[in-house]
């Protein structure tokens, strides 16, 4: 246990936030030079302006406080050729937390040693997003039932068509694949709906909400008896294309698809050609194999799809969760207690 943690900022943080994690955690020395960072472009960009440069002088200074710190708020650029530099410079690191709740992919893509990942706790910000994405969740699945394309479609053509049925989350079985902490919050948002739930699950642990649970290779069995689909999972080597071509053949067609977890657990070539014969019905997207989603992907020209680009965690409230949760972490860490998010460095989730 240490006394003090002297932290270097190294996303883009506004000086509020900057203030707020010492003051939540007095022992937490935070270096955030703003002339070191990027300007925002909104609330939690974790990115900054693209057309961003430093001096020489600014990026010495830059990598002498990353090489002086014990831990990092955040990876510079979200870059993990970055996270690997601020690794192998600075022996003294002991913690770098991710603002992602997918943190662990770019660990991963890092390419650190054995002994690094050892020396190394890696959080994540999973949790600050639960809320947006289970906003986003039932947003998609409302725009399934309600069948959206067609009201556009109809109001494109200032066409009043005779009355017809929609769909009510009330009368409808939604599977839930992930019962992480969004897939919770999603399970306790679509009960209080009257929604009957199906979730996902290798443990079988009981959760509120959620009136069946099945094992992940069970998805083909169950997926023709659910009106909606919400995936929620990480992007893994054990969830890649976990909803597989079989699996979408065997959707009850018309069917929602919602997915807020990661873009390379459905297999997106097989997903166009669900939506193209009507399996799946209607699809709310933020998230895709690659991002940014290619222009030359059918996807964007489907009717009965609706994209928006990774943009569903997105509140004006994020930056202050993550700040919070970061403080708390710190506290965690400098009393020798469990952190909260730490990445699987073997998994990578």
């Amino acid at each position: 246990m240490s006394d003090r943690l002297r932290v270097a900022v190294v996303t883009p943080l506004s000086e509020e936030l900057a203030a707020l994690v010492p003051r939540l955690e007095p022992r937490v020395e935070l270096v955030c030079d703003q002339e070191l960072l990027p300007p925002v472009r909104y609330p939690a960009d974790h990115h900054g302006d693209p057309s961003f440069t430093r001096t020489p002088a600014q990026d010495r200074r830059f990598v002498e406080i990353i090489a002086e710190s014990d831990a990092l708020y955040g990876v510079p650029g979200e870059d993990p050729a970055a996270l690997r530099r601020a690794v192998e410079t600075n022996p003294r690191l002991r913690w770098v937390h991710t603002m992602a709740a997918g943190g662990g992919a770019l660990v991963k893509a890092a390419g650190l040693s054995t002994e690094q990942l050892q020396r190394v706790t890696f959080t994540t910000s999973a949790g600050v997003h639960g809320g947006p994405l289970a906003e986003y969740a039932l947003f998609g699945l409302l725009a399934g039932a309600k069948n959206l394309p067609r009201l556009q479609a109809d109001a494109a053509r200032h066409e009043w068509p005779h009355r017809w049925l929609m769909g009510q989350l009330r009368e409808q079985t939604v599977l839930v694949v992930g019962l992480g902490g969004i897939g919770r919050e999603v399970a306790r948002l679509l009960a209080a709906f009257g929604t009957r739930v199906i979730g996902t699950s290798r443990r079988g642990d009981p959760v509120e909400g959620v009136a069946e649970l099945v094992h992940p290779a069970e998805l083909a069995a169950v997926v023709g008896r659910v009106d909606g689909i919400v995936v929620t999972l990480p992007g893994t080597a054990a969830t890649e294309r976990l909803l597989s071509a079989d699996v979408l053949a065997a959707v009850r067609p018309g069917a929602t698809l919602v997915n807020v977890g990661r873009g390379t657990v459905i297999d997106e070539g097989a997903l166009v050609e669900a939506l193209r014969d009507g399996r799946i019905g209607f699809a709310a997207l933020d998230v895709f194999a690659t991002e940014p989603l290619d222009p030359a992907s059918p996807l964007w020209d489907l009717p009965n799809v609706l994209i928006s680009p990774h943009n569903a965690t997105l509140t004006p409230a994020e930056g202050q969760r993550i700040a919070e949760l970061f403080a708390d972490n710190a506290a965690r860490l400098l009393d020798g207690r469990p952190m909260r998010n730490v990445v699987n460095t073997v998994e990578f989730y």
